[in-house]
């Protein structure tokens, strides 16, 4: 896969690939004009909504309806704000779920990619050239 990013205008930088296009802002305390998401928050964003999706596809493989299922995560941060210690997810089951797969679902949905990559990153590169004139 490859993605083009493209640096706007004031803090906006946009990203397309295979015809999507996202954009990120930086948040007005940062000097941006919080007009959308930080890259951050698309990095838990993605966090959520994978380990999110791990939890449909369990209850859709088993028949057990999504209604009431929720996904709730937490940023808990280090005392000055700047870097994230921990985050918490929590998967809402509503009361009608069946108790014996409580534990399942939970093991299914650590299996999430995202997570897998933050926990084994890839070696990341960079490098700079000139574009052709």
């Amino acid at each position: 896969m490859e993605m083009n990013i493209s640096l706007g205008p004031d803090h906006k930088i946009t990203a397309r690939w295979d015809g999507f296009e996202v954009t990120t802002d930086q948040p007005t305390s940062q000097g941006g004009g919080g007009s959308a998401p930080s890259p951050f928050d698309l990095f838990l964003v993605s966090l959520g909504t994978c380990t999110s999706y791990y939890v449909l596809d369990f209850c859709r493989v088993r028949d057990i309806p999504t209604d009431g299922i929720s996904v709730v995560q937490r940023l808990i941060t280090s005392e000055d704000g700047k870097k994230g210690k921990t985050i918490e997810m929590e998967i809402i089951l509503p009361p009608e779920f069946p108790a014996k797969y409580d534990k399942a679902v939970v093991r299914t949905a650590s299996m999430c990619h995202v997570k897998k990559t933050i926990m084994d990153p890839p070696e990341i590169t960079l490098s700079a050239r000139r574009a052709q004139s």
